[in-house]
């Protein structure tokens, strides 16, 4: 069922069709440009394009010709009056010298574990140089949740200071628990990111999660590759208020040996921790881990190009895709190393780069237009996070954001949809223009991923942006769901994350070249038009749209304000 006028601020969408009606249906996208692009960003030449590494030189590099050559300016920095093609991000590398050495002192019996199979231990963004934790006494902590607007206290006051908070992935009410966090539907509550901020602010020694397939919504290959190599984050002024010591992964296996050790089972603590009156229960294990790390701030960046707005270039819409990917890691079965990322987020780029050339060789609209390929996003969304704090183009003046991560290889779908199910105004221009093209909406049909909380769209959306990340279709034209379903699941098992995840000349890019033609009609549109998309008003992201208000007031006069009360921008 198609969601129809949903929170759309500012003019309704009547006011703005007449514009869409002046212009082609769609941009003209060349899908073999498409095919180029991943191919040559998805190549061993790219190293994976890790930051920080000769792949972001590279990668940086080819990004900055590509918008060039579309006809964009330098939307970057500016140094010495001039703006640049890249915004500079700080960022802090930890990389563990070794394997760190990890001993697992289980009902008195000590067992060493091996990183990367029964544990996957982040090299510390805590200020650290090194990891020296003997003896620290493990606790389940249940799904280490605190949120009382939703009257849940995983902790009932029990001090966690000193003690290695043992939680489960996704939120408590994913498999049927008593709370009230949308079921199958993740909040940020059950991302392993926010358990280690509630452990940071628990004063914990560390957070271990849990790992199950399901709830985590990828295997443990993905937890290992993901989490052995150099780890990023954002310089900040008291990185312990962000994380423990200690951050990192068990596996299922592993978990259930603790609970048996402290005369329990898994099923019974995970039964226990879905309900309400739940408290941690300390565990009859302690945990000894050392390993040195080599620290430094290094320089990554954000990759940016502006197409400057015909009447009103003080406001903005913005695309976004992240360039980086794993880089060089551990090897595969093969012996492969690199992790290409040719899907992850190799599309994603294509279609900013052919975004930004049907923008810039089509009439002018009256907005500016942002193209931006961010960096970091495999290690926790920094980019974004740092453009949504250190804005190169004012936030509130940002009338929406939409970035593409992870597009379709196996051509054209009946449908579309974006990540996460949350009300945001711009999604009405979506369903508006899908639909004179034949595709209807279909809402996340995984939404129990958090998905929402793993793209970059969501540092903006925090911000009060309004921002979402377009996925493409389930209904293939070809093959239909089923088709889509079965892909979907061998992707993620086999090349997420993955060194597999290699450009396939089998791939078919018309479907891409669609979805990239209707990002532009929405784009377009918005960029032509006096709207001001909102959150709903029960969103978390409303507030902080509507505190910058004032900075929308009389902006534009060719349209009629005629939005209903409260829903303006």
């Amino acid at each position: 069922m198609i969601r129809r006028s949903l929170f759309l601020a500012g003019a309704a969408l009547v006011a703005v069709a007449p514009l869409a009606a002046q212009t082609p249906l769609t941009a003209q996208i060349d899908p073999q440009r498409l095919a180029q692009h991943v191919q040559t960003l998805g190549s061993d030449a790219f190293e994976g394009r890790g930051p920080a590494t000769e792949g972001e030189t590279k990668t940086v590099a080819y990004m900055s010709d590509q918008f060039a050559k579309t006809g964009l300016q330098p939307g970057g920095d500016i140094v010495n009056g001039q703006r640049t093609w890249t915004q500079a991000v700080p960022l802090l590398r930890s990389e563990f010298t070794a394997n760190p050495t990890v001993t697992l002192n289980l009902a008195g019996k000590a067992t060493t574990l091996t990183q990367g199979n029964e544990i996957a231990v982040r090299a510390p963004t805590n200020g650290d140089k090194m990891m020296m934790i003997d003896g620290a006494p493990l606790a389940f902590a249940g799904y280490g949740v605190k949120a009382p607007e939703r009257g849940w206290d995983d902790f009932k006051g029990q001090d966690m200071r000193g003690k290695i908070m043992v939680v489960l992935v996704n939120d408590p009410d994913f498999e049927g628990g008593e709370g009230n966090f949308g079921g199958k539907a993740m909040t940020y509550y059950g991302r392993w990111t926010y358990k280690y901020e509630e452990g940071a602010r628990q004063g914990a020694k560390g957070v271990l999660v849990i790992h199950e397939t399901e709830p985590a919504s990828y295997g443990w290959n993905t937890v290992k590759n993901s989490n052995t190599i150099a780890n990023f984050d954002i310089v900040r002024k008291d990185p312990t208020a962000e994380h423990p010591p200690l951050e990192g992964w068990i596996q299922r296996d592993l978990a259930a040996q603790l609970f048996a050790a402290s005369g329990t089972s898994f099923e019974a603590m995970k039964a226990a921790a879905k309900r309400k009156d739940f408290k941690p229960v300390p565990l009859k294990a302690n945990l000894t881990i050392h390993g040195d790390a080599k620290t430094e701030v290094i320089t990554s960046h954000n990759v940016v190009g502006i197409l400057p707005g015909s009447t009103r270039p003080n406001e903005t819409i913005i695309y976004t895709a992240h360039w980086d990917h794993l880089g060089i890691g551990q090897p595969d079965a093969t012996g492969d190393r690199i992790y290409n990322g040719a899907i992850d987020n190799g599309t994603g780029l294509a279609q900013l780069i052919e975004q930004a050339r049907a923008f810039a060789t089509g009439l002018r609209p009256q907005r500016s237009v942002v193209f931006m390929a961010v960096t970091a996003e495999e290690k926790g969304l920094l980019g974004s996070e740092y453009y949504a704090a250190n804005p190169l183009y004012p936030l509130g003046k940002t009338a929406g954001m939409i970035n593409t991560d992870v597009m379709g290889v196996l051509g054209p779908a009946r449908d579309f949809s974006v990540r996460g199910n949350q009300k945001v105004g711009l999604l009405d221009i979506f369903v508006a223009e899908a639909s004179k093209r034949g595709r209807r909406y279909t809402p996340d049909p995984d939404s129990g991923a958090g998905s929402f909380y793993r793209s970059d769209h969501f540092t903006l959306a925090k911000a009060g942006v309004p921002a979402l990340s377009f996925t493409r279709g389930e209904d293939l034209v070809s093959g239909g769901t089923a088709r889509m379903r079965a892909w979907e699941t061998n992707y993620r098992a086999t090349m997420y994350h993955q060194p597999a995840d290699e450009y396939s000349p089998d791939w078919d890019f018309t479907g891409m070249a669609q979805d990239t033609e209707l990002l532009h009609a929405v784009g377009l549109r918005l960029a032509n038009s006096c709207d001001w998309p909102n959150w709903s008003q029960d969103s978390e992201f409303r507030a902080a749209r509507d505190r910058t208000a004032a900075e929308r007031q009389n902006t534009c006069k060719t349209a009629p304000q005629t939005g209903k009360a409260g829903e303006r921008g």
